[in-house]
């Protein structure tokens, strides 16, 4: 009797090994399979497609949002009570989720490419189940919490559309290659079919999608008009303290043409800076009136509010990251800020030669000056010295009184009317938010003469959309950072930009073109062979030491196949293909 061992040796495969087993926990060879993926399998896959996509478009607007963090997180303290960034979770968990979930993407296609059956391991269905129901959750919060925020979405695409086309033309050009391979490996007519049209669908799509790519940078940049005035909102208040003297200061350093407040009225009538209903944010109300700190503002006296200390909140909480950047100096002035009126700011702008933008918050009727506040208000406008052509007037209640009182200030409206209404009325200035404008109406604005001021602008990439567009003058929080900006950060040309849009296309369409006809001429001549007989039938034309490895991994493959025994296959070439351990009788 003579026994045999037959060869169990094999050729390592580290990178599909590494492939099949993170995506699908199969290390092993024998637990890959070449089969078609199962319809259970393919419904997972479609369903990571679907979160990748929600996922992306969920990065892309908390990438975009980055203009108004502040303006969340003062949502968010609203409803809380209590101040913190909620940014921070929120990047935290969408880039991770973000980077999990394109990462399992691309080990789905490397099995596509490689011919490899879809088996999403378990573990990662519901990691992929939590990421997907995660971002559902978020995107429902924001649009109770902060609907708004939302249309950065359409006017960030102003200023990246054209080269996020670009960039979604390279990806769907690179996927020509697994698809190519996919269409020249089917054995069914159909299946080719399919796939060749919802690919060149989604590419011809692609093509003619700048058609419908608009952006006010797209102009002749002969015509782009001055750069727009930028007005401190509540001063610096990345640097300082908000609505304090030293922001102003600090937002007057940068060139700012204006400077912006909110105002309140103290219980003896006197107009003081303050954003909040409260003063428990931005003062130390808690340890100076622990029994008043949920007061309203303006339920307390001058006197009383002289008392409080504004700047010390701003180094504790640090709301823009930025007290390690300031000097020592600076720490010292911040720390002794107290909250500021309406005057001191007058004056200070009055020695500037600034204009001063204020929004006046009428108070309660229970309030003693809930009829006074518009005469006490004037009234700290006429005492402060300050030219009346350097105040913008906001509130509509009695314009025609303020008219009479004070005609020379500047009437300013803060609700969106048409052109031809605000000039009947005798406004010459419009100040709302930047999502409340488009460009059309932007131009519209500036052709009758309207300056409109929007808010709250802090990206260098909103300024050069709004710069485009025409605006007259933003309010921003960042005025060092956008006096950084002498220019957009893009501006082309329309013929400059169809020469990159045709030659974007015409370059993807000859890549495609080729690979297809790569794919084909690769194929064509090895569908009905084995890789290893291949590899075989060539090295037995020489003397090689991986000649049995090859044969013992045919014999396998062949005969587990049912194409034929391993003598048939090699009777002819003279070689033995099991290894002769001994003979016994």
């Amino acid at each position: 009797m003579v026994k045999h061992q037959p060869l169990q040796v094999y050729e390592r495969q580290l990178c599909l090994s590494c492939i099949t087993g993170i995506y699908g926990c199969r290390w092993k060879r024998y637990q890959r399979s070449h089969d078609d993926t199962t319809k259970w399998e393919l419904l997972w896959s479609l369903i990571l497609l679907l979160t990748f996509c929600l996922l992306l478009v969920w990065f892309y607007f908390w990438w975009e949002a980055h203009n108004d963090y502040n303006e969340f997180n003062w949502f968010l303290y609203n409803r809380s009570g209590e101040w913190s960034d909620g940014t921070v979770p929120i990047l935290t968990t969408t880039a991770a989720g973000f980077t999990y979930i394109a990462f399992l993407m691309v080990l789905a296609l490397c099995h596509i490419a490689l011919g490899q059956q879809l088996n999403l391991h378990w573990l990662h269905k519901i990691g992929v189940t939590a990421a997907l129901l995660t971002t559902i959750v978020g995107v429902i919060s924001v649009n109770q919490t902060w609907g708004q925020e939302w249309d950065v979405i359409p006017i960030s695409l102003q200023a990246t559309g054209p080269f996020l086309h670009i960039g979604a033309l390279a990806a769907v050009t690179a996927l020509s290659w697994i698809v190519a391979g996919q269409v020249a490996r089917a054995e069914k007519t159909l299946f080719q079919v399919v796939v060749v049209l919802l690919y060149l669908s989604v590419l011809l799509g692609l093509y003619v999608v700048p058609l419908y790519i608009t952006s006010p940078c797209i102009m002749d940049p002969d015509t782009l008009k001055p750069r727009p005035d930028v007005i401190g909102h509540q001063g610096a208040p990345m640097l300082a303290p908000e609505n304090t003297l030293w922001s102003f200061q600090r937002a007057l350093q940068m060139n700012v043409t204006g400077l912006e407040a909110d105002v309140a009225i103290s219980v003896d009538g006197v107009p003081f800076l303050m954003h909040d209903l409260t003063l428990r944010r931005t003062t130390d109300v808690g340890k100076v009136f622990p029994d008043r700190q949920m007061d309203e503002a303006s339920r307390f006296n001058w006197t009383d509010l002289q008392q409080l200390n504004a700047g010390q909140w701003f180094l504790k909480d640090d709301p823009f990251w930025t007290v390690h950047t300031l000097a020592s100096r600076e720490i010292e002035l911040i720390a002794n800020q107290s909250v500021c009126s309406l005057e001191q700011l007058l004056k200070l702008a009055s020695y500037h030669n600034t204009t001063v933008v204020f929004r006046l918050r009428r108070p309660s009727p229970e309030h003693p000056c809930y009829h006074s506040w518009i005469n006490d208000t004037l009234q700290a406008v006429q005492q402060s010295g300050v030219s009346q052509s350097l105040v913008m007037w906001t509130p509509d209640e009695h314009r025609a009184q303020v008219r009479q009182l004070a005609p020379g200030l500047i009437q300013t409206s803060v609700e969106k009317r048409s052109p031809q209404s605000l000039q009947k009325d005798g406004i010459s200035r419009l100040l709302l938010r930047y999502n409340q404008a488009s460009t059309r109406e932007i131009r519209d604005f500036s052709e009758t003469h309207i300056n409109l001021t929007l808010y709250t602008v802090n990206e260098p990439w909103l300024y050069s959309v709004l710069w485009c567009s025409g605006v007259s003058s933003v309010s921003s929080e960042a005025p060092h950072i956008l006096q950084k900006v002498p220019y957009p950060i893009w501006l082309m040309s329309p013929s400059e930009y169809c020469l990159m849009w045709v030659s974007a296309d015409l370059i993807s369409f000859a890549v495609v073109i080729g690979i297809f006809i790569f794919q084909k001429y690769r194929t064509s001549g090895m569908r009905s062979y084995n890789p290893e007989q291949i590899m075989l039938s060539a090295a037995v034309r020489r003397s090689s030491p991986d000649i049995n490895v090859m044969k013992e991994k045919l014999i396998f493959s062949e005969v587990g196949n049912g194409v034929g025994s391993a003598d048939e296959l090699y009777g002819d070439n003279g070689y033995n293909y099991y290894t002769n351990q001994g003979i016994s009788q």
